[in-house]
């Protein structure tokens, strides 16, 4: 058991992160049963969700994802099921507004100017 402050601190926040990861490990796993147990679209969205998930949190490398997406894919072309197309967004319906034509034009920017090359010291014989 540690002495120091700080490694006692080191050490509870060492358990917490070992029970989060531990935990999305897990849940990776049960996704990726459940679609190979029954392959359906919802199943296989929710297996390649977890998967991602993990690969942002650096859980898995994302080779090791790209490869698990892909024998996840290969299952479910065996089984013919197709991922559902993602839902686009509806365009938001606006009320026709007469447009004004108080707006200010933008000023129009003029380019940085660059700046001389720094000169290198000359080199000691």
């Amino acid at each position: 058991m540690p002495i120091i402050k700080s490694a006692i601190k080191r050490a509870k926040q060492t358990v917490k992160r070992r029970d989060r990861n531990v935990g999305i490990k897990r849940d990776v796993k049960e996704a990726t049963k459940a679609f190979i147990a029954k392959p359906t679209a919802a199943t296989l969205a929710k297996a390649q969700s977890e998967i991602d998930t993990a690969v942002k949190k650096n859980l898995l490398n994302k080779n090791t994802a790209a490869r698990r997406k892909a024998h996840l894919a290969k299952v479910a072309k065996d089984a013919s099921v197709k991922l559902a197309p993602a839902k686009k967004a509806a365009p938001k319906a606006t009320a026709a507004k007469p447009k004004t034509t108080t707006a200010k034009p933008a000023a129009a920017k003029k380019p940085a100017a660059k700046k001389a090359p720094a000169k290198k010291p000359a080199a000691k014989k």
